[in-house]
């Protein structure tokens, strides 16, 4: 039998029943991705297995390096052929890592390849992928239509013109292409000569000269109207941990013109300030009824030396251990009492704090819309089908597990729609055994509905989005 089979992953005759009645041909709701969208748009057809597979995959980068791998095999100037041969020695040590499962899938699920990856069989590999990386189906385009990819989300800068979005809109291509609203970069008084270049940036995106912190945010909500008009409906944010610490509009006003002379703003001055941006932004997206995504807990960039040597976003990040309880309660209080509070996902990186996040869930549901404050997918570090199942069974005892709205790529690569098949099969095989266990009745319909509604109604419910 191959490694990938029919049944890979599903351990019980239930399982395997809800996952290929139920699961296996829902269409994907890919909302929080990184895919570029000017490959979108173009339909990049992509050269080789390299650039579709490993060119910016900081995850495989982490397990060459780990492996003895040099630098210059994964973001350094070796040849494509030779990066894929580096990462083809690699895989057999990943065995346990859930690079072994994605790396086979992805292989069976695009090229139709059965054969395990490894130095002996690479080149034969290497060579029946780029063949069929000619075809039209493995364009980008070509890519989302045979994963059925009824919508992606990218993840994108305020000051982006969003012509890529627009193109695809036009075009109509069979998917659809919405941007998401990133404001990271508005926070930074900490950093000011990062700070005041975004913000030149945002004076041309805008047209809105900046000279105070009130004409800093009436740019901001003109970016954030703009995107509405292309089809916007979430924003997001990676921070650390919930600002919630506000300062008074003198006081911002103060940090915001010491950070546009240059000077940097103190661990407090960033937070009252952080504080004041994100309570905007909350009030922003409920004014619009747009969902809100917040991606806590990720501690950047902490290999100092590599930082120097080669840059952010290379896979030099780990996760964080900031307490999340109070900031985060404390912020949804805070957009509650202005009657702001957005539909929200709430993505936890440490798995220490799962049940921290699935808890505050429950207290600011408003009897209204199913699912308003939502416990986000297993993501980055937790997107392997052990901590699925703890984010599942966290958000089962805590929340209700039925109206949760599914998996997510949060991925730069073309190849990582499998990921929705692999959290798929993992949460079938949840149900399968506490069906076999007695622990839930085995009732086909109940069940079905529930892995239907999870992995594709539930989301487009919740987001809005016209498919």
């Amino acid at each position: 039998m191959n490694f990938i089979h029919e049944n890979f992953l599903l351990h019980s005759r239930t399982a395997e029943n809800l996952y290929h009645s139920y699961a296996c041909d829902q269409p994907i709701l890919d909302y929080h991705s990184h895919l570029p969208p000017a490959d979108i748009a173009a339909n990049r057809k992509f050269a080789n297995l390299f650039e579709i597979w490993l060119e910016g995959d900081h995850y495989k980068w982490r397990a060459m390096r780990a492996n003895g791998v040099a630098e210059e095999f994964c973001t350094g100037n070796a040849a494509p052929y030779e990066k894929f041969a580096a990462w083809a020695r690699t895989v057999p040590a990943t065995i346990r890592n859930p690079l072994y499962h994605w790396t086979h899938l992805e292989l069976k699920r695009y090229f139709g390849i059965d054969d395990l990856l490894d130095e002996h069989s690479g080149k034969s590999i290497w060579e029946c992928a780029n063949a069929a990386l000619q075809n039209e189906e493995l364009r980008t385009q070509g890519i989302l239509k045979k994963f059925a990819v009824r919508m992606v989300c990218t993840t994108d800068d305020p000051c982006d013109d969003l012509a890529h979005h627009r193109a695809v809109a036009e075009a109509k291509p069979g998917f659809r292409m919405y941007p998401t609203f990133r404001p990271d970069k508005a926070l930074l008084v900490n950093q000011p000569a990062a700070f005041n270049a975004w913000i030149a940036r945002l004076e041309r995106a805008s047209n809105i000269a900046v000279t105070s912190l009130q004409t800093f945010l009436d740019a901001i909500k003109q970016r954030h109207d703009f995107f509405h008009s292309r089809g916007g409906r979430l924003s997001d944010h990676g921070i650390p941990y919930c600002h919630a610490n506000p300062c008074s509009d003198r006081e911002a006003e103060a940090i915001f013109a010491k950070a546009r002379g240059g000077s940097a703003a103190t661990a407090t001055e960033h937070e009252q300030f952080a504080s004041v941006l994100m309570l905007f932004f909350g009030n922003l997206d409920a004014a619009r009824g747009w969902t809100k995504q917040l991606h806590l807990g990720a501690l950047r960039s902490v290999n100092t030396r590599a930082l120097k040597e080669i840059g952010p976003d290379t896979g030099f990040d780990t996760i964080g251990d900031w307490p999340q309880a109070e900031p985060l309660n404390k912020y949804l209080d805070l957009l509650q009492r202005e009657n702001a509070l957005p539909k929200m996902i709430l993505y936890n990186l440490n798995p220490a704090d799962n049940y921290v996040f699935s808890a505050a869930l429950g207290s600011f549901q408003d009897g209204v819309t199913p699912g308003k404050i939502q416990f986000g997918s297993g993501w980055w570090f937790l997107d392997q089908k052990e901590a699925i199942e703890w984010q599942l069974n966290a958000l089962s005892n805590n929340g209700l597990f039925s109206r949760f709205i599914g998996m997510l790529t949060d991925s730069r690569s073309f190849m990582s729609f499998p990921r929705h098949e692999y959290f798929r099969r993992v949460l079938c095989d949840l149900l399968g055994r506490d069906v076999e266990k007695g622990e839930l009745p085995n009732d086909e319909k109940l069940l079905g509905a529930v892995v239907r509604d999870i992995c594709f109604e539930n989301a487009r419910q919740f987001l809005g989005l016209e498919l």
